[in-house]
């Protein structure tokens, strides 16, 4: 075969093609012999996965017997790359949509495969491909991604496998089922995954029901992962998640660094009166000292308060790595008292992002509630300043560090407006605080 197709390039060893089906055959004169990357980009308007394209993709690992990284993009329904990966055997990383049965369990007996990311089929995948990954499968594998378009499909390829991966992304699109059904499917991904490998963990969920919402009990599976190191929840419809929930979780995950709970919306505190409080959002900062970034829905109402608390909050502690903060839809009615609250219990603390205008600007209060958060993130920065600033004279003066900062006249905190605070915002709107 490489003698009817001699490479232009024999050199080659990294071949990205991404051009219209009709010339789609001249891919043969640059595959090579010495090709270890392969990125077959067969998307677009124009392209056509007929017979002459299935023919040509299945001729490929003859000319290229030793390829490694084989990815293969087709955003049609017709067509896929499961006959030409049957046939290479010393893969590292594979990337694919539609994916066969038989495909499936060749990728699972290679001693090499390390990365795997793959779309499947409508129809769950037979019993008997079940059984057949029931025995040791994919025991190199490092990094999976799984989408489907059903929690059944998901539920069938995670029911017999026993996986140890690092990093696990799975996305289910356009479910019809309940979102009900998600923490039993959950709970298989979490029985098919060692314990102790998991560290990066991506679940994204998008149902044609977005009227019911995500239950607490649904992230509860997630504890058994007790090195979690990442974990990224995204989806289109309200998650409820409570404090005793992100307590049991932040237990459970002493090594956490970044948390992300992503509702298209979030729910408000003021309906859902049981979310996170700041009392749930120091926990979690107290058993994850690794935190550098979280994402979450806070009821900030017991900490709400105009002006600056002469209390020291929690005894002094302070978080030593939280730099990043989403709070996603959380309405506040004062900056300050939010904003000297998160530069004392997270100094390092370097952006707040609250009411992004990616899932929020269509809201009629979109305006409102921004605005009182970018003031929030630049005082946040002004207050940490101003306390580096004091412990620094402090040390120079001979004062114990702990002795600065922990004060305030209480006649001028009493008597003081938020507005005497000068806002950081561009916007006029934002200079003195609303009182709601």
């Amino acid at each position: 075969m490489s003698s009817l197709f001699p490479s232009l390039t024999p050199n080659l060893r990294s071949l990205t093609w991404d051009v219209p089906s009709g010339i789609y055959s001249y891919i043969r004169w640059f595959v090579t012999q010495n090709l270890t990357t392969l990125n077959i980009h067969a998307g677009g308007y124009e392209f056509k996965f007929g017979p002459s394209v299935q023919s040509i993709l299945s001729c490929i690992p003859m000319l290229c017997p030793s390829l490694s990284h084989f990815h293969f993009y087709n955003h049609k329904e017709s067509g896929d790359a499961s006959i030409a990966l049957q046939r290479w055997s010393h893969l590292i990383s594979a990337r694919t949509e539609m994916i066969s049965d038989a495909a499936i369990l060749h990728l699972s007996n290679l001693p090499s495969l390390r990365e795997l990311h793959i779309e499947l089929h409508h129809i769950p995948i037979a019993a008997d491909t079940q059984k057949l990954l029931q025995r040791p499968a994919f025991c190199a594998l490092q990094e999976l991604g799984v989408t489907c378009e059903s929690l059944a499909t998901s539920d069938a390829f995670f029911e017999t496998l026993s996986i140890a991966p690092k990093i696990l992304s799975f996305r289910i699109d356009e479910a019809e089922e309940s979102p009900c059904a998600l923490t039993a499917s959950i709970s298989r991904i979490s029985n098919a995954c060692a314990h102790s490998a998991l560290e990066h963990l991506q679940i994204l969920v998008f149902f044609v029901d977005t009227v019911t919402p995500i239950s607490a009990a649904t992230f509860q599976p997630l504890c058994a992962f007790h090195n979690l190191r990442k974990l990224d929840f995204q989806s289109d419809y309200d998650a409820h998640l409570d404090h005793v929930t992100l307590l049991q979780m932040a237990k459970a995950w002493p090594l956490l660094e970044e948390l992300a709970i992503h509702g298209q919306h979030n729910s408000l505190w003021g309906d859902y009166p049981r979310l996170i409080t700041p009392d749930g959002f120091v926990s979690l900062l107290k058993h994850c000292p690794r935190l550098i970034s979280v994402a979450i829905v806070i009821n900030w109402s017991a900490v709400d308060r105009r002006g600056i608390s002469p209390e020291i909050p929690y005894q002094g502690f302070a978080h030593g790595a939280l730099s990043y903060a989403d709070f996603n839809s959380s309405i506040i009615h004062h900056i300050t008292g939010i904003a000297a609250f998160l530069s004392f219990i997270a100094p390092k603390l370097e952006k707040v992002v609250v009411w992004g205008a990616d899932y929020h600007f269509d809201h009629p209060d979109f305006k409102k509630h921004s605005t009182k958060w970018n003031d929030v993130h630049h005082l946040v920065k002004a207050f940490s300043i101003v306390r580096e600033q004091g412990r620094y004279m402090a040390l120079n003066a001979g004062v114990a560090v702990g002795d600065v900062g922990g004060s305030v006249d209480k006649s001028r905190e009493d008597s003081a407006s938020d507005g005497e605070y000068p806002s950081s915002s561009d916007q006029a709107s934002s200079e003195f605080e609303e009182e709601e």
